[in-house]
């Protein structure tokens, strides 16, 4: 089960392990070509009661080598000097157990630490070194940020980990509203197609990686806006009557009927009093008591509704009571 910031960052590659392939020439890093990539046993332990486990591990079979080549790959949320020694331990143990070539990935979710993950590990004294391990890192600095939802589309799993990869960028509410919409779509576009043949063999349901990028994102305003986003998602070209539209509509019509069943007006209306809150802290849009307090005591739904909508995009909290 994924259930931290850390299991997200390289789980990300386990459901989708050519995902490696692609994401490394777009960081500027070339990648030879291959005929599959298949996920190995993560557990490096020996005889010994000492336990080592890499976080990811796979094996590429490429056209020209009948081995291939072994890629360890190791999220790393910040500097850690004990890990420069488990990760020299990871190459040496994965090339003499499987005698392979091995490379090792370190994911980095900020600057600071991608660039403490590069530096190169040197195993020797000044007169002389034995081995020099250069981590390859990805990270901020050369995952492309992805804002255009047309290209998200091409390929979400790229989408989601340049999410992941740019966590604590300021500009990650344009990455992820990009993110949103293509989800959005393509969960709707599988409520349609459900009973049917529409949706091949080997596609993640979009919820699935929806919920990972939920996971990746951590406790904080990113992870706030995130929900935010996939509640409140409306169809791209609205009345248009497309299929899309229709089984969102209809998504939406039995959710309100729940709710109305359930008699949670009022908690609705407090979630969405804490959505619009939440939405100001993200863009770091400064909050007066006094607008929490008009905001928490506001039980009209449309009008929260309004306020809600506002809250993308006002320069001031004050802002969201604009002709009131």
């Amino acid at each position: 089960m994924v259930s931290s910031p850390h299991e997200a960052m390289h789980r990300i590659f386990r459901e989708d392990p050519g995902l490696l392939a692609r994401v490394l020439p777009r960081a500027g890093i070339s990648f030879p070509e291959y005929h599959s990539i298949e996920s190995l046993d993560t557990d490096l332990t020996e005889i010994r009661p000492l336990e080592r486990r890499v976080d990811s591990l796979f094996r590429v079979h490429v056209a020209d080598d009948e081995g291939g080549f072994l890629l360890a790959v190791e999220a790393q949320g910040k500097p850690d000097p004990d890990k420069r020694n488990s990760w020299t331990y990871y190459l040496a143990h994965i090339h003499a157990k499987y005698r392979l070539p091995a490379v090792l990935v370190v994911l980095c979710r900020d600057k600071s630490t991608a660039a403490w993950a590069a530096e190169p590990i040197r195993i020797g004294r000044r007169f002389h070194t034995s081995m020099v391990v250069f981590p390859l890192v990805l990270g901020p600095g050369n995952v492309p940020v992805n804002t255009d939802p047309d290209e998200v589309a091409q390929d979400v799993p790229l989408g989601v980990f340049s999410v992941l990869a740019h966590a604590k960028d300021p500009g990650l509410p344009a990455i992820l509203e990009s993110l949103a919409a293509v989800m959005a779509d393509q969960e709707a576009e599988a409520r349609a197609n459900a009973g049917t043949d529409a949706v091949g063999d080997g596609v993640s349901d979009p919820v699935d990686w929806a919920e990972l990028v939920e996971i990746g994102l951590g406790d904080g305003p990113g992870r706030d806006y995130w929900r935010h986003l996939m509640a409140s998602y409306r169809p791209k070209f609205p009345g248009s009557g497309t299929i899309v539209e229709e089984s969102w509509l209809k998504g939406r019509a039995e959710g309100r009927e729940e709710g109305r069943e359930e008699g949670r007006e009022e908690g609705e209306a407090k979630g969405r009093a804490e959505d619009i809150l939440r939405i100001l802290r993200a863009r770091g849009v400064e909050v007066s008591d006094a607008v929490r307090a008009r905001v928490i005591a506001c039980s009209d739904l449309e009008v929260l509704g309004l306020w809600l909508d506002r809250s993308l995009s006002v320069a001031t909290a004050k802002d969201l009571f604009a002709e009131e």
